[in-house]
């Protein structure tokens, strides 16, 4: 056992440890100590910069779902873009949960968006479900708004995956879109860009939002479509 695994024991809440346990049906019990999310990002403050938290984020695979929230949770506070898009690099493809991957949101990658949203397809072209993941998360972060273009959307429109929490992040990021940019949103599902699954998911989506008005919902609701899933 390392000192930083040590470390991470002594901070569990098995009560915690059980109900985490269900959210994240994919990642072995073992592996779970049961580290509220507070506790681990006051850690990763206290370690950051220092020659423990370097050779830790240079221990992969870990052994702990913990570990990987932790490491995490450092790549956020990094403030060198470039180190963090390596940092991402080496990481990523050892993400294997949604709790992980949306945890990870580096805040530097929305000050540089004109370096970032060259990631985005790199990221969503990926074989690597998290790391499409990952990437359908920066556009729902970053690009909705003051960097909006529809060509983050045609990206994520095209995506035709199998595995359920891509294709989750697929609808959970154009029922944002539709909140925040709702006429050029809704052409997706007129136009039936999405396959049905994510179609409807979407709409489900964005009829359970407070963000989307009452109007909308009714014209949402008459876009479902029916076939195969």
């Amino acid at each position: 056992m390392t000192p930083l695994q040590k470390r991470l024991l002594d901070l569990q809440d098995p009560e915690y440890r059980k109900f985490n346990s269900a959210l994240i049906p994919d990642v072995p019990d073992e592996t779970v100590i049961g580290v509220r999310v507070p506790l681990l990002r006051k850690l990763a403050k206290k370690i950051r910069g220092t020659a423990e938290a370097e050779a830790f984020l240079h221990e992969l695979p870990h052994t702990y779902y913990e570990e990987n929230q932790l490491h995490g949770l450092l790549l956020n506070l990094e403030k060198d873009f470039n180190a963090c898009v390596e940092q991402l690099k080496v990481f990523l493809p050892y993400v294997d949960n949604w709790a992980v991957c949306d945890s990870l949101r580096p805040a530097v990658l929305g000050k540089y968006p004109g370096e970032t949203a060259k990631l985005i397809p790199v990221w969503l072209n990926n074989t690597h479900p998290y790391t499409v993941r990952f990437g359908e998360g920066v556009i729902m972060r970053w690009y909705l708004e003051e960097h909006f273009k529809p060509e983050y959307l045609d990206m994520a429109a095209v995506l035709r995956r199998d595995e359920y929490y891509v294709r989750m992040m697929t609808a959970w990021l154009f029922a944002t879109a539709l909140a925040k940019q709702y006429e050029t949103t809704v052409g997706y599902l007129e136009n039936n860009k999405l396959d049905v699954w994510t179609h409807n998911k979407t709409i489900q989506k964005a009829i359970e939002s407070y963000r989307i008005s009452n109007e909308q919902k009714q014209y949402l609701r008459t876009l479902k479509r029916s076939g195969r899933q």
